[in-house]
């Protein structure tokens, strides 16, 4: 084992884990941040996302020993109180159907307003083709990202 310092969500978490455990189950089994969810298991669904100095990242892939001084954001960390403009138009528009992705979707959309504050629907469906929901809801989610645009617009005083 060895002991490792994490920057999770602004606050560093000491842990003592095998250098090649995914940084998944760090989240998960060792810091019960249970947000970040297992899809696959080899950085195809999207599931596992989080952001690693503000870039999507699989979490599954990521070995702790790879994580280094990088600030790791997952879900809970994205606003803690779930006001973020992703989180708020994702529940205004009742986005998600099973739920079970949707962490992965909004980190993958956060990474893309960060990016591009304004996305058509072209560098929504770029940004976002990696992230898979077997419930099918593309479109909800597409519309999510819009929503969210216009409120941190809003939030950021440009409306």
């Amino acid at each position: 084992m060895s002991k490792y310092s994490l920057n999770i969500n602004g606050e560093t978490r000491r842990v003592d884990v095998a250098p090649d455990t995914p940084l998944l189950w760090v989240l998960r089994d060792t810091l019960k941040l249970v947000g970040t969810k297992y899809g696959c298991g080899v950085g195809e669904c999207g599931s596992c996302m989080v952001h690693l100095d503000g870039i999507p990242t699989h979490s599954c892939k990521t070995t702790v020993a790879a994580v280094g001084k990088r600030r790791v954001t997952t879900i809970e960390g994205l606003d803690p109180e779930g006001k973020h403009p992703l989180q708020v138009a994702w529940q205004e528009l009742d986005v998600p159907q099973c739920g079970y992705c949707q962490s992965g979707q909004i980190m993958a959309a956060a990474a893309l307003l960060a990016e591009n504050p304004h996305p058509g629907d072209a560098d929504i469906d770029e940004a976002m083709a990696g992230n898979f929901c077997r419930c099918g809801t593309y479109l909800r989610i597409r519309e999510g990202i819009r929503r969210a645009a216009v409120l941190a617009a809003k939030k950021a005083g440009e409306a």
